[in-house]
């Protein structure tokens, strides 16, 4: 054992030991003389809200979350969400993820199935081969994650979300300064034990007037590769990135009903001799593309107008101009690719090739509040215009695609109980190509599409007095071709047609067990078919054409919090799949999820500790990349948090963390390599 974890292991006794020696006491300083808690954490509810009061299927990720979870990417803060997978998650520029078997595989890290919205605009890379993805960004940068699952509550923000929606929002000033003038400065440094690695996380919000607020935020993080659970050092699992958010909002009007935001994200990465097949697909087939040296930069910015209308309940406008841009840049080292002789001439083209794609998106959206008869009516209505353009490269075909949308959700309350939402979006789309020949085509990628397409939905949810409420959806949608289509043969140049339904129930009550407890669940059923698939990516089996995916599945989420500080949380999901073929029998669809579970159990000691464990557990698979079979598994991570409120600490947050606390050897479902064995974090932040 290394200098280095016998240090980690050290110090994480003494942090155990030192901290739950003095949590009685802790707790005890946390109670007012009068006897009400200080602060605002609440006793009697779970780390996580379950959201039952929507037939949607939504789950929010806080900033407490956010912050006790302790992840390096995105993709390891929403791996917990029931029907979500991950590819490869323990790194940004390999995150992809799919949502109830749809989105990320082997192939491709990005789909337009899964939308990704970062404070409103899209971000991702269609189909770039190998190397796209959509979660390049750090979680330093924000405070609230949403994942929406299938199509039915998407339709005011895009098209073909037939697996779902992640949605970030970022840090805002008023987040520290609670929206008085003023300065306060976070600082958070972190540190593991596994892939001997470091993050460093500045922000300073600024709030001269009441009306005026500031942020900036300078984010870092350093990884070395990994271990996996048999002490095996994990190829291209080590990263560095930094990133940094510039934020600011102006509230101005008689009663400050007016609202000008503007916001500019960036991360960067700069890897050398990383593989070009960042996904590790094709390590399965026995031949190795190659290495790239390889500049990685996603950039996001937007503008934002509000308009809250004091006396018209039928005004709440916004009005959001948003832009993203991710750039890859590689290079590729001469003499690394493997497989057959002469290798470096078949694939320097493709790995030197670099990658520009853009996109920008106006929205322009109102919500009216009205009655009409018994009915309540919160009615969202909205435009929308985006154009992607994306630059020609080797196996990538550049082109513009346009489009316009209308559409228009409304929330109809009849009485207290029964909730009606119908929601309708109609979309057009204008593709073009370059006039670029791409080598070895005989024809220029010049091709052109155009599709339009009315998709909706309707939700119903029955609220009863016991604290049970039932829901059901339909939705129809269509995922229009993307770019990356225009190499391909024309009879591809179709939407797919996706259909979901929906059915399930929820519950939510106080004082269930015991006096001052908190219990809510929700589980729902999915069943969801996807015709005229044109981009299934990796599917085994042999020759034939894919044509139609079906999947169905279950999610649940529960939630119980007790007076006293204890609480679970349980997320699940079991779900399969089918893919169809018109020239063989149906099989099983390789990326349905799998049947997985976690569990977490924990205390609060009022305001100021919080100690929890957490279970995570799958069923054996098969391996994407043909490498074979994957064991089932399960895995125990630790955490502990802790909250001084009096003396000279007061304002400082310490984490503490083990994953993987047994060194298990295992790997998830859509990964194409090993899992990380146990790791040590410690994490202190501190407001000024």
């Amino acid at each position: 054992m290394g200098k280095c974890q016998k240090g980690w292991r050290l110090l994480s006794t003494v942090s155990v030991l030192g901290l739950l020696a003095s949590a009685n006491s802790l707790a005890a300083e946390d109670i007012a003389e009068d006897g009400d808690f200080l602060g605002t954490i609440e006793l009697g509810t779970g780390k996580r809200e379950v959201q039952t009061d929507t037939g949607v299927p939504l789950t929010v990720i806080n900033q407490e979350e956010i912050d006790d979870r302790q992840a390096a990417t995105i993709a390891q803060l929403v791996e917990s969400v029931p029907g979500v997978t991950l590819v490869n998650g323990t790194t940004p520029q390999s995150s992809g993820i799919s949502i109830r078997g749809f989105g990320a595989d082997g192939t491709y890290g990005s789909s337009p199935r899964v939308l990704i919205l970062v404070d409103g605009a899209s971000t991702g890379g269609e189909e770039i081969y190998r190397i796209g993805n959509q979660l390049f960004t750090d979680p330093g940068l924000y405070k609230e994650i949403s994942v929406i699952r299938g199509p039915i509550g998407g339709f005011e923000y895009g098209s073909g979300v037939v697996g779902g929606i992640v949605d970030l929002k970022t840090k805002d000033a008023s987040d520290f300064t609670g929206g008085e003038i003023g300065t306060r400065f976070r600082q958070t440094v972190e540190a593991q034990s596994n892939g001997s690695g470091w993050a460093s996380s500045s922000i300073l919000a600024v709030q001269p007037t009441e009306n005026l607020e500031f942020l900036l935020n300078y984010t870092v993080r350093d990884n070395d590769a990994y271990d996996d659970g048999d002490g095996n050092e994990v190829s291209s699992s080590k990263f560095r990135n930094y990133s940094y958010l510039a934020k600011g909002r102006y509230t101005f009007g008689d009663s400050r009903e007016h609202a000008l935001s503007a916001w500019y994200n960036v991360t960067h990465s700069d890897d050398n001799g990383v593989p070009y097949d960042i996904l590790g697909a094709s390590s399965g087939g026995g031949f190795y593309f190659g290495d790239v040296d390889r500049i990685t930069d996603s950039r996001t910015a937007g503008l934002r107008y509000e308009f809250d209308a004091v006396d018209n309940d039928l005004i709440h406008f916004e009005a959001t101009l948003t832009y993203a841009e991710q750039d890859i840049d590689s290079t590729y080292v001469a003499g690394s690719c493997a497989g057959f002789p002469g290798c470096d001439a078949s694939v320097s083209d493709l790995l030197n090739a670099d990658h520009n794609y853009k996109t920008t998106k106006l929205q322009l959206k109102n919500t009216s509040y009205f009655d009409t008869g018994g009915a309540s009516h919160e009615l969202r209505f909205g435009l929308e215009f985006s154009e992607r353009e994306r630059l020609d490269a080797n196996s990538a075909p550049g082109g513009t695609d346009r489009r316009m949308a209308l559409f228009a959700v409304d929330d109809i309350q009849f009485g207290e109980r029964f909730t009606l939402t119908p929601a309708l979006r109609y979309e057009t789309q204008d593709l073009k190509g370059t006039d670029i020949v791409s080598p070895g085509a005989t024809d220029p990628y010049n091709g052109q599409i155009k599709n339009d397409a009315l998709m909706g939905g309707l939700s119903a949810r029955y609220q009863f007095d016991s604290g049970f409420a039932v829901f059901a959806s339909a939705a129809y949608t269509e995922v229009f071709p993307i770019i990356d289509r225009l190499d391909k043969a024309q009879s591809t140049w179709v939407p797919e047609l996706g259909t979901t339904y929906e059915v399930g129930f929820s519950y939510q009550n106080t004082d269930v067990f015991s006096s001052g407890d908190q219990l809510a669940f929700k589980a729902n059923y999915y069943d969801t078919s996807l015709s005229d698939v044109r981009m299934a990516g990796l599917v085994r089996g042999g020759p034939g054409v894919l044509t139609d995916i079906e999947t169905s599945g279950i999610e649940v989420e529960a939630s119980y919090g007790a007076a006293n500080g204890f609480y679970v949380d349980l997320n699940g999901t079991v779900g399969e799949g089918d893919q169809i073929f018109p020239d063989r029998p149906t099989e099983d669809y390789t990326f349905a999820p799998v049947s997985s579970a976690s569990l977490t159990v924990g205390k609060r000691f009022n305001n100021t500790f919080d100690l929890s464990w957490e279970l995570v557990a799958a069923e054996s698979t098969n391996a994407i990349n043909g490498s074979g079979p994957i064991a089932g598994y399960g895995v125990n991570n630790l955490r502990a948090t802790y909250r001084p409120q009096r003396g000279l600490l007061e304002g400082t947050e310490i984490r503490f963390g083990v994953e993987n606390a047994f060194d298990k050897q295992y790997q998830t479902q859509l990964s194409t390599r090993a899992a990380a064995g146990r790791n040590f974090k410690l994490t202190a932040s501190k407001t000024f």
